[in-house]
């Protein structure tokens, strides 16, 4: 069977992609391995009509609503290799079969390159965030620190005072010009710039020098890869962004392969929940248009 549309990736925006082309009455298959990058938080924030609500929670219920139209096959497995061209492609899983679509969607997510702090990793999605819209809020105005990991993290330290008291632990990563530091002193950024030994408690920041400093929370920028290498593998281009590397498309979503699009996380920035299912939603309209014309 030739599906319309092989969906590579079923969180939220390829689930907002497959709404799209199933109301359409569209044959649509989604690969999903089931790794949500939001996997390790408990609440969900900022996302209109879902504010606070467990992620997972969002998931179940989304894909139950798919689940509703009888035009959805949804398979459990992970998708390794895409060969092919437009009107023939065909998707390779790691359970040995082969599934053949005339287009694919790219909706992989992306992986988080973490600084290489020890106790960082354990706390990524629970006391330590990327993104302040998100999590920001629930820190209640108390001291929040910001771990640099290079330039970029300069711009975070400068935002972050929106939500708490801010300290920018530089970590021997970022060298400050006087004007970057008199503006950080400006926003009343504490710049504390001995190296981080290790985190503890629920967000404590260990120094070399032995000094421990509680936070609230802490917030860093990690560094981000599409979480599979199967869009590059067909062929598709990447293109570089101040976060890391994206799948590059136009403004239809489309990629440099014809037929192959991409959307959500992987292939736009900033990512958040609702910048996902927006970025979804748009690729299904645009993938659902050029089967028509």
């Amino acid at each position: 069977m030739q599906h319309d549309v092989i969906v590579v990736g079923g969180s939220y925006a390829g689930m907002a992609a497959s709404l799209q082309l199933l109301r359409a009455r569209r044959s649509v298959l989604v690969v999903d391995a089931g790794l949500r990058r939001n996997r390790f938080a408990r609440h969900a924030h900022g996302f209109l009509g879902q504010d606070g609500v467990d992620p997972a929670e969002i998931a179940r219920t989304a894909r139950a609503q798919l689940q509703a139209y009888p035009t959805l096959t949804w398979i459990e497995d992970e998708a390794e290799q895409v060969i092919g061209q437009k009107d023939a492609f065909a998707v390779m899983t790691a359970k040995g079969s082969r599934h053949e679509g005339r287009r694919v969607l790219f909706a992989t997510g992306v992986s988080d390159s973490l600084p290489e702090i020890e106790g960082l990793a354990e706390r990524w999605g629970k006391s330590v965030f990327h993104c302040p819209y998100c999590h920001g809020y629930e820190l209640d105005q108390g001291h929040i620190g910001v771990i640099a990991t290079g330039p970029m993290s300069v711009h975070q330290a400068q935002l972050i005072p929106e939500w708490g008291v801010t300290t920018f632990l530089t970590n021997g990563l970022v060298t400050l010009d006087g004007a970057v530091r008199a503006d950080l002193v400006a926003r009343k950024v504490t710049i504390e710039e001995a190296p981080i030994r290790r985190l503890d408690g629920h967000a404590d920041v260990i120094l070399a020098d032995g000094r421990r400093l509680a936070f609230a929370g802490l917030f860093t920028a990690s560094r981000n890869a599409p979480s599979t290498p199967i869009a590059a593998g067909l062929g598709c281009a990447l293109a570089e962004t101040p976060f890391g590397t994206q799948v590059q498309t136009d403004d239809m979503k489309e990629t440099s392969v014809a037929g192959a699009f991409a959307c959500g996380d992987t292939a736009r920035v900033p990512h958040s929940v609702s910048l996902a299912v927006a970025d979804g939603a748009w690729a299904g309209a645009t993938l659902h248009r050029s089967l028509v014309f």
